[in-house]
């Protein structure tokens, strides 16, 4: 028998053959050490009344009230205030030293507020601690910026993310981290429910063309060769499919060396990644995971559903009505082609647009009158920017215009007196009441125009009407409006390397398969390529996938690639089609974009842990960062860095 101080309980421990070692274990009581004494969370003091509790977090604020030290303590869970009096002297002692953000944890009874000293504005406002002992664990410098400040305060960012660690300890960012995992539990427990099985994937694979740059690993052992950090696990979720897996998911960790935006976090991000085997049409994956984004919506987010089952929109039809493929459909203002009843026009701007093969068209914005001149140079100088010569518009006046009439029954000697426009004097009569029975504009309206291509126009109008959807506040925060985009095009022409490139994604099954690469023109071809989007966000690109290896030769042989390239970039892929691959589909939305759609929060610093900066740096961890020069000559590279200017 071998006897042990300060360990917990007795055992038997096997040692060999027919050999055995008693260890008794044994521990000081717990209560007599502050450090092991049971905590108690700060919202569980409310029904704690007349017990002797022990809470330990954060000092919040110090407040010395002549004679009796009052102190703010937070944790995760709350607030709850301790009243330090004189005749405890060791615990008075200590309250004397606290400052804010110091760690502490305290011991007390649990009592009543009086009426007068109750805080209606805390869960814990009616009950107050009185400590009979406190311990500081650790004390904290003077802070950057202060931890309970309020949401309206301004602080730079940098400074913020610097110190991330102190701005966790926000009650939003705490919030956002429960949130976060809340949504993610709920994911899983969808996915399992309906027989996913979750399997992860390597985070060292090979470089592909997959549409964004890779972040390259340099391999010590292969000198001059290099692992890349995966886009996406896009080939390594089809093997799967191959190797009979039936349905397949990962909260998927994905890198790409891209530009900072504000609904990007720059170099990687997380995404539900899944794919389903022998789903040969897109509607089967639809069909599969809606649910879940009604789910998330109803009941994680307490919004409504703009629209079940989720509307179907093709691609070109989604550009020609909204001049986006994650358009916002929480509001109409749908693109109207006004080509054909302008297409004998004299007003030139519009008459040479058409006569150049491209088109007219317009929004009509209800409400839109009341715009102001300066709103109006605004919204002008924004569409300049995206390639317009200007702004056109026609005000459909509400202080003349009888609201009580059908915009279709103006006529022409009404439309002289209720239209105002500097384009007016260059349009017919004729066309005028076109354009407003098209549009169908009203008393109070007012219709934008854009001339040019067709995809000027369009992408054009698109960025007017969501701009006019903040300025007139018709996105509902309440409701999601869910959205498939689908039938993108599989190619589409890059102007400066004059050749086609892949759209969207490489390994889509075209629409027609072998026959439609052979027989259509590479702009004509259409992809079982879908979109998931919701409140003009594109949670995810999606699709059925290519599982034919001829087909998948001819689509990257249209993208310039020949055979021996795709061998070497995607033998992997190759070989496994070979041996009897099932049809799969899939596609995989965005953790981070849909918590930042579900909290209506426009940054999406805002729901990650540890995010970049807008320069896509590490400011708390100095990353990127410099290495020595003996780890570049173990993995054999040398810098060619850009003289400084």
């Amino acid at each position: 028998m071998i006897k042990c101080n300060y360990i917990i309980n007795p055992c038997r421990l096997l040692i060999g053959k027919g050999f055995t070692i008693s260890v008794q274990i044994r521990l000081a009581d717990p209560r007599a050490d502050l450090r092991f004494m049971e905590r108690t969370l700060a919202l569980d003091t409310t029904k704690k009344i007349g017990e002797t509790v022990r809470v330990s977090g954060w000092v919040a604020s110090r407040r010395d009230h002549g004679g009796v030290i009052f102190v703010d303590l937070r944790d995760q869970s709350g607030i709850v205030q301790l009243a330090i009096h004189p005749q405890e002297q060791a615990a008075f002692s200590a309250a004397e030293k606290l400052r804010d953000e110091f760690v502490i944890t305290a011991s007390g009874k649990v009592t009543e507020r009086s009426p007068e000293t109750k805080n209606p504005n805390l869960p814990t406002g009616q009950v107050e601690i009185l400590p009979a002992e406190i311990a500081i664990l650790n004390s904290s410098k003077p802070l950057p910026f202060p931890v309970m400040h309020q949401e309206d305060i301004n602080i730079n960012e940098d400074l913020r993310l610097k110190f991330r660690f102190l701005d966790l300890r926000r009650d939003k960012m705490q919030q956002m981290l429960r949130r976060r995992h809340e949504m993610i539990k709920m994911i899983r427990e969808y996915m399992d429910g309906r027989g996913f099985i979750e399997i992860t994937t390597p985070i060292l694979t090979s470089s592909s063309p997959e549409g964004a740059r890779d972040f390259l690993v340099p391999s010590r052992l292969h000198p001059g060769k290099f692992y890349a950090l995966p886009q996406a696990p896009q080939q390594f979720k089809q093997l799967l499919m191959v190797g009979g897996v039936p349905k397949y998911y990962q909260i998927a960790p994905c890198f790409r060396d891209e530009d900072p935006r504000a609904d990007r976090s720059p170099g990687e991000f997380y995404q539900l990644d899944l794919e389903i085997a022998f789903a040969e049409k897109d509607e089967t994956v639809f069909r599969e995971m809606e649910p879940l984004f009604v789910k998330l919506t109803e009941e994680f987010a307490g919004k409504k559903v703009w629209q079940k089952p989720f509307p179907r929109i093709p691609y070109l039809e989604a550009m020609d009505l909204y001049g986006s493929d994650k358009p916002d459909l929480r509001f109409e203002m749908k693109m109207v082609d006004l080509t054909e009843v302008l297409n004998n026009t004299k007003f030139s701007v519009f008459g040479n647009a058409i006569k150049s093969g491209g088109a007219v068209k317009a929004i009509c914005c209800q409400g839109g009158a009341e715009l102001t001149r300066s709103q109006i140079d605004e919204l002008t100088e924004m569409v300049k920017k995206e390639g317009a010569g200007g702004l056109a518009y026609i005000v459909y006046d509400k202080n003349h215009g009888d609201k009580n009439v059908e915009s279709t029954q103006l006529d022409t000697e009404r439309a002289h007196k209720d239209l105002r426009s500097p384009i007016l004097k260059f349009l017919s009569d004729a066309e005028i009441l076109s354009i407003i029975e098209k549009t169908h504009a009203a008393p109070g309206d007012i219709i934008f125009f854009g001339a040019d291509q067709k995809t000027i126009v369009n992408k054009v109008l698109g960025k007017l009407r969501d701009k006019l959807g903040d300025i007139f506040g018709l996105k509902d925060p309440g409701v999601v409006a869910w959205a498939w985009i689908t039938d993108f095009p599989m190619f589409e022409y890059n102007d400066q390397e004059k050749r086609w490139d892949f759209m969207h994604n490489p390994f889509s099954m075209p629409q027609g398969g072998l026959e439609a690469l052979e027989t259509q023109k590479p702009d004509e071809v259409r992809a079982y390529q879908y979109d998931i989007i919701a409140n003009g966000l594109e949670l995810s690109s999606g699709a059925i996938r290519n599982y034919k290896p001829e087909i998948m030769y001819k689509t990257f042989e249209i993208c310039g690639y020949d055979k021996e390239t795709v061998d070497e970039k995607f033998g992997g892929m190759i070989r496994a089609f070979e041996y009897g691959a099932p049809p799969h589909g899939g596609f995989a939305p965005g953790i981070d974009r849909m918590l930042m759609l579900f909290e209506n929060e426009p940054n999406i610093r805002e729901v990650i842990a540890f995010p970049k900066n807008g320069s896509a740096e590490d400011v708390m961890m100095g990353a990127p960062g410099t290495v020595e020069e003996k780890q570049l000559k173990e993995l054999h590279i040398k810098l060619d860095l850009p003289k400084k200017k």
